[in-house]
């Protein structure tokens, strides 16, 4: 993972401060995977609608040459697992209070298209960067969907969908996130679905295996899986050896659905 230095990518300047800032997001890393862990949903939603809590993402999709949608979905699916066990969202972070209010409600995602000078604007927004072999996403500090910043507000959440494509067989040293191809979702669906598989798979994993997998950036492959690939995975998620994605059905997809099944790396 590579973050942007235009939308906000924390540089620090020197070894010594290299290392310093390591060792504090190591210290405090148990207690942000063990609220991860926790899962989430418990609280459901306020009664207020404009008060829904939601995690915006964007998707950063350039008119002339787009990333392949593989790769934008690895870059969805790393800046969202990211914030959630970024320093800034554990005890006393300036983020804590956002992504609690949010993760211990009844979780959403909305994801959104942005390029050029909109793209840019979405840098002074709070939130986590992901670039993954070009392809930028950023996932942004939640908070309640009638106060999102007028930079995001004005993005649009449908419409340009992405070919999708054939990246060849997945890195065997990373985690897989399988989506559900029989579903036909958009892009920003699947975004938004492959964005809770990286949460739920780090939420899986022992706090040692998490901050593993954090030093490599949190970095995954992403394919579709046809029927007989889905029905193999549906008995891994039996078997607990693989985590599924449920959808609650707010959009395109029916209550209930697997959507995406992420399956830990076969080093792990």
């Amino acid at each position: 993972m590579t973050s942007i230095p235009e939308c906000g990518a924390d540089l620090r300047g020197g070894a010594e401060n290299a290392i310093a800032a390591t060792a504090s997001a190591a210290e405090g890393f148990p207690a942000r995977h063990a609220e991860l862990a926790a899962g989430y949903g418990g609280a459901g939603d306020p009664d207020d609608p404009a008060m829904v809590q939601a995690m915006q993402m964007v998707l950063h999709l350039p008119k002339a040459d787009p990333p392949p949608r593989s790769a934008l979905l690895v870059a969805a699916a790393t800046a969202a697992v990211a914030l959630c066990l970024d320093e800034r969202v554990g005890p006393g972070g300036e983020w804590e209070e956002r992504y609690l209010s949010w993760k211990r409600a009844r979780i959403r995602k909305v994801a959104r298209r942005a390029r050029g000078a909109q793209w840019r604007a979405t840098c002074a927004v709070e939130g986590v960067t992901a670039e993954i072999d070009g392809a930028q996403a950023r996932a942004l500090v939640p908070g309640p969907v009638g106060r999102v910043d007028p930079r995001i507000r004005r993005l649009q959440i449908g419409g340009t969908d992405l070919d999708h494509d054939d990246p060849g067989p997945p890195d065997p040293a990373l985690p897989v996130l399988w989506v559900n191809s029989s579903l036909g979702m958009t892009l920003g669906k699947a975004a938004a679905q492959v964005g809770h598989a990286s949460m739920l798979l780090a939420g899986a994993l022992t706090a040692e295996r998490a901050w593993s997998w954090s030093e490599r950036g949190f970095h995954c492959s992403v394919r579709e899986a046809d029927a007989q690939r889905w029905a193999t995975l549906v008995g891994h998620v039996a078997e607990g050896a693989a985590v599924a994605v449920r959808d609650a059905g707010f959009t395109e997809v029916a209550p209930g659905s697997m959507t995406v099944i992420a399956v830990p790396a076969r080093s792990w």
